[in-house]
């Protein structure tokens, strides 16, 4: 980044110290992933230069040809890795792929039937303070109290009760198995349009380590970060006979000129989601979470729903008598890098919290295993046990950066 250090310093000390911060620590953010090389050149082409409103073939611009070859590619690929009948590729986050969806097929005011934010839901999924919980009726499930799991039976009451017209399934902070097919069915039960948001799992549902949404669910969203690993964005997958009426509520009813860099950098994520490597890489993400999962509970610590069928973890911090901002804090300190989280009733502000999300996508990404994991796994348990310790915070940190330096951004 030679010419940006000698046209605008302060940009690329900024950059410079968070590509040493992404170096040096360990990202376990659940929603975040490293992205490979050539996403990141495609991000940074000239692609940027150009307005490409429309789609391929039916642009508003002149000069789009390269523009409907890249998207033409990016839509074609993403029908191969998930065998979906229809792709749109130009929302510009998972938010707007859902508010596409909804757009598309509610009237304001309708009934949306969504699991509820603090259960681990989203909060496009129909929060008071999102448009969904503005422009629309909500009704939310919850999780069993006892299990923490989906309760599918007091779905489908709900949704007897409640008429919906639009159900989703999909979470941002559900470490189980999400059973498509029986929302589906219970959609179908009461007259209503299933959608599944996959944004968290759209890369173990690509390569069957977790029951895909494609040909499942009326519609499928996602972003194509988190475990698909591809550049910050959304997309929408459907049938045939719903992909009019998703293009126009992308375009020209939710958005106008689409991010073509992004687009160009969505097609390589998903050249590179169709290789045999990707499908080791997300049975490697899930095999690191259990790893995870266990040295955490063999620490006596608490996980949601007991632990991981995924790529995340919920830590409930309640028996500790620490707060997830606390713990997210001090484990900072030590290049550790997690997010507070609300858990299963929670009774915290979600700026304060009672939980801790912890992932394995982007340690995955740099090449770590189970072995690492356990160490990881050691360290935050020995944090969250004594936050208050700075000698230990400090001594965990210089040991996080030493392991961390064997494992490169970019390990191929």
């Amino acid at each position: 980044m030679s010419y940006l250090a000698s046209t605008d310093r302060e940009i690329f000390d900024i950059i410079d110290k968070e590509r040493q911060r992404q170096v040096n620590g360990l990202e376990l953010i659940a929603s975040e992933n490293l992205v490979s090389r050539a996403v990141l050149e495609a991000m940074g082409s000239i692609m940027t230069n150009k307005y490409a409103e429309g789609y391929p073939g039916k642009r508003y611009y002149g000069g789009c040809e390269f523009h409907d070859m890249a998207e033409n590619l990016a839509r074609d690929r993403l029908k191969k890795l998930f065998g979906a009948e229809h792709a749109n590729v130009q929302p510009h986050s998972g938010t707007q792929a859902n508010m596409a969806v909804y757009f598309a097929f509610m009237k304001l005011g309708e009934t949306l039937m969504s699991m509820k934010l603090t259960q681990g839901g989203h909060l496009s999924h129909g929060s008071p303070v999102s448009f969904t919980g503005q422009f629309y009726r909500v009704a939310q499930y919850s999780l069993d109290p006892e299990t923490e799991v989906l309760d599918y039976g007091a779905v489908e009451e709900m949704a007897r009760k409640e008429k919906p017209k639009i159900i989703v399934c999909g979470a941002s902070a559900y470490p189980r198995t999400i059973d498509f097919k029986a929302f589906q069915e219970i959609a179908e039960g009461v007259g209503a349009y299933c959608m599944a948001d996959i944004a968290h799992i759209a890369g173990l549902c690509a390569t069957g380590v977790h029951p895909t949404s494609v040909g499942v669910t009326t519609f499928t969203t996602t972003t194509t970060h988190k475990t698909l690993r591809g550049p910050r964005g959304g997309a929408i997958m459907c049938g045939a006979e719903h992909a009019q009426a998703i293009d126009k509520a992308v375009f020209p009813g939710m958005q106008g000129g689409p991010l073509m860099h992004t687009i160009t950098a969505k097609a390589v994520c998903f050249q590179e989601a169709l290789r045999p490597s990707f499908t080791d890489y997300n049975r490697q993400i899930v095999k690191n979470a259990r790893a995870l999962a266990e040295t955490l509970l063999d620490n006596n610590l608490r996980l949601v729903s007991g632990g991981t069928d995924n790529h995340l973890i919920l830590l409930d911090l309640t028996a500790q008598g620490i707060t997830g901002l606390e713990a997210e804090t001090a484990l900072g300190k030590a290049c550790i890098t997690v997010n507070k989280n609300t858990i299963p009733n929670e009774t915290k502000s979600p700026f304060i919290t009672s939980g801790l999300r912890i992932g394995t996508p982007a340690v995955t990404s740099r090449g770590m295993k189970e072995a690492e994991m356990r160490r990881i796994g050691t360290w935050i348990a020995a944090i969250v046990k004594d936050i208050g310790n700075e000698a230990l915070i400090k001594k965990t940190g210089k040991e996080v950066q030493e392991m961390a330096s064997t494992y490169p951004l970019y390990p191929e």
